[in-house]
């Protein structure tokens, strides 16, 4: 058994293709394929379940994976100990979902890769259940997620929160209701609504806000960064955490605004999860290390 047969089943379980996996890893597609058997031959267990959409985990793949991940993160501490220094260029993934802050995020990858220049950081936008299985999985080392407080937390991921704030309404600064204090129900339902789509917190949070009543005009959008976009562009108006909104480009640009929500007391957390382990890789650590500080000098800022 080849270190590298367990970074390539890594790698095409976290691609969900061997071709893609292939390209990434700059080897032809049999080449890869013969290895995974090798490897698939040696264990006595099919890893992987292969379709023509493309190669997942197996049922017995997924048990294997925990101690698969562990011993490839065992072979970077070694490596390091022993001063190889272009291990530290190891590829750091990040799964985040969209209503998370840009004013985090931004900030946190610019220090990380001044301490790290040869680390890849890979940030990928997801749902919520998505992130959590690629935790589960080892696709991802880190997950940013949006919790309603007093939802509950999954077992199996250590979590800390990053950022609470509140449920505001993004408007552009020329709409209607720019001009009021505090936005009603009443005053969203008789403008466009762009709404996050089924699957994410905020979706879950208008349709309670709401009661089952429906706006004027409704759209659907797939995440927070194209839901500000449309309001830029005057499409309507859009329901998100305050601090995906402060300090936005679009906000620090005048193009997007909000307003607070009438007598509503609703908490949004940001939280940061990874999965629990016995190890975690240096780069992975330092990573969610900027990421608690930085979000400890914004809440600063947000409150």
């Amino acid at each position: 058994m080849r270190t590298e047969q367990l970074e390539y089943i890594a790698a095409v379980t976290r691609l969900g293709s061997l071709r893609r996996a292939a390209d990434e890893l700059r080897l032809s597609q049999p080449a890869l394929s013969e290895t995974v058997r090798n490897l698939e031959r040696e264990l006595g267990v099919d890893l992987l379940e292969r379709k023509r959409s493309g190669a997942t985990m197996s049922a017995e793949g997924r048990e294997l994976l925990p101690h698969i991940i562990n011993v490839l993160d065992a072979v970077d501490r070694l490596r390091s100990a022993a001063g190889e220094q272009h291990r530290i260029s190891r590829m750091v993934r990040v799964g985040t979902v969209n209503a998370a802050t840009v004013p985090l995020l931004i900030p946190v990858i610019r220090e990380f890769r001044a301490a790290h220049t040869l680390t890849q950081v890979e940030v990928v936008a997801a749902q919520q259940t998505e992130i959590h299985r690629a935790l589960s999985e080892g696709g991802f080392d880190l997950g940013l997620v949006n919790h309603l407080e007093g939802d509950d937390v999954p077992a199996g991921f250590e979590s800390t929160e990053l950022l609470h704030g509140r449920p505001v309404v993004c408007v552009r600064p020329d709409s209607p209701l720019a001009l009021l204090a505090a936005v009603t129900v009443d005053d969203l339902l008789a403008q466009p609504l762009i709404a996050m789509r089924s699957g994410y917190v905020m979706h879950r949070y208008v349709h309670r806000l709401l009661h089952g009543r429906g706006p004027s005009f409704s759209y659907s959008t797939d995440g927070a960064e194209m839901g500000k976009l449309m309001v830029a562009e005057g499409l309507g108006a859009t329901v998100l955490p305050d601090f995906s909104v402060i300090g936005d480009p679009l906000e620090r640009q005048g193009t997007i605004t909000f307003r607070p929500i009438t007598g509503d007391t609703t908490r949004v957390l940001l939280m940061l999860q990874r999965r629990r382990a016995e190890s975690v890789p240096r780069a992975a650590q330092d990573l969610y290390e900027v990421f608690v500080r930085k979000a400890r000098e914004l809440d600063g800022t947000l409150t």
